[in-house]
């Protein structure tokens, strides 16, 4: 199902060079895992890690630009339809979630809720 995320050019060379840095440490890391925990001030909050191959069997694979974005089942519904991105400044740098399920997110822009 590729309309649940999205993946922008930023975020895929983002997640390249994470990659390409994690695969000198271990060889098991195929991809990016994104899910969503419960927590912040808002409720809900992004979750990224390192996918590896015996962690993703039951996961939504997203192949784009080059990379592999697995959905960890139980975000599913809270990422539909959205966008990942990329986005650094001067202070700070992270992935981004343009997501149009949000109906409010905390000051920090940390956590959200749906």
């Amino acid at each position: 199902m590729n309309d649940i995320l999205t993946i922008t050019d930023k975020a895929a060379e983002q997640i390249k060079n994470i990659l390409k840095s994690a695969e000198n440490e271990n060889s098991e890391i195929i991809g990016v895992l994104v899910g969503v925990d419960k927590s912040g001030c808002s409720g809900y909050s992004y979750k990224l890690e390192y996918a590896k191959n015996k962690s993703t069997r039951d996961f939504e694979l997203i192949e784009s630009k080059g990379v592999k974005v697995f959905i960890d089942p139980k975000a599913t519904m809270f990422l539909l339809g959205s966008e990942m991105d990329y986005s650094s400044d001067k202070l700070s740098s992270r992935f981004v979630f343009n997501n149009p399920n949000e109906k409010s997110t905390c000051g920090c822009g940390e956590s959200f809720n749906i």
